[in-house]
């Protein structure tokens, strides 16, 4: 009988005119302003804001003029060892006496610079063109390390010189002196194959695993200086390592691209 009674009441009266209309509570005025707020400072940044991203990629350190692989012109045995490595050569110096059939035989450095490998030891039989030796050509010995990476050639494309670069090194722990500073010097044009890697590596190992998937593209990173820290090269960290890394230290580069607007990737 009662919902009769509010039925008919509501029929006569449909409207209530003399009741305030209430759009939002306060609550829902708050999620909104919230909303237009965000949405407001989304599209902001998507019109003025930028987008970085990084690429990685192998390479090693080195000086600028690279190694190369001294192999022995002569079969027999190796009789006497004449440098250390880590030690300077001058072009044309003797490096080991080989024993041949012929009589003893001495192997020369084609240019000069820092014996980095000995392959050939005290006693060991050698053939010839086998490698017994990796030299590093340093014309001067002060001269600054710098660091090549190696990436597909399409990856390389995009890459400006100018940019970025941050290196991880092999031999420096990374939890307590970070990474190395530098920046892109110059982008390889014509993509390096497996033998032009060996000459300026002087490591066919290496250049196998850098050319596994295809002929890459070196890409020349000058580090920055420090005289504040001890190896004289910027760190992320406040003071760095030490001592400088060596020559031919394996390292894993990561290069900034250029910054890009978000509406560039956003929209098709």
């Amino acid at each position: 009988m009662q919902f009769r009674r509010n039925a008919l009441s509501k029929l006569q009266s449909p409207e209530e005119l003399d009741v305030p209309v209430r759009f939002a509570r306060p609550q829902g005025r708050l999620v909104l302003a919230v909303t237009v707020v965000v949405m407001a400072a989304a599209g902001f940044w998507a019109l003025t804001g930028t987008v970085t991203s990084k690429v990685n990629a192998p390479g090693l350190l080195t000086h600028a003029e690279g190694t190369y692989l001294l192999q022995s012109p002569v079969a027999g045995q190796v009789t006497d060892v004449l440098v250390e490595e880590g030690r300077p050569v001058s072009p044309g110096a003797p490096l080991l006496t080989v024993r041949t059939d012929r009589g003893d035989r001495q192997v020369r450095a084609v240019a000069g610079g820092r014996v980095t490998t000995l392959y050939a030891r005290l006693g060991s039989v050698v053939t010839t063109g086998a490698d017994v030796a990796t030299v590093e050509r340093v014309t001067d010995p002060h001269a600054p390390l710098m660091a090549v990476l190696y990436l597909p050639g399409d990856t390389a494309a995009t890459i400006r010189a100018g940019a970025r670069v941050d290196l991880g090194v092999q031999s420096v722990p990374r939890d307590r002196f970070g990474v190395l500073r530098g920046r892109v010097r110059a982008v390889g044009r014509t993509p390096q194959t497996r033998d032009r890697l060996t000459s300026f590596l002087g490591d066919a190992g290496l250049a196998a695993r850098l050319s596994r998937e295809g002929d890459p593209v070196a890409v020349l990173v000058t580090l920055d200086r420090s005289p504040a820290t001890a190896s004289g090269y910027a760190w992320s960290s406040t003071d760095g390592p030490p001592q400088a890394p060596d020559s031919g230290t394996p390292v894993t580069g990561a290069v900034h691209l250029a910054a890009q607007r978000p509406v560039d990737w956003l929209l098709p």
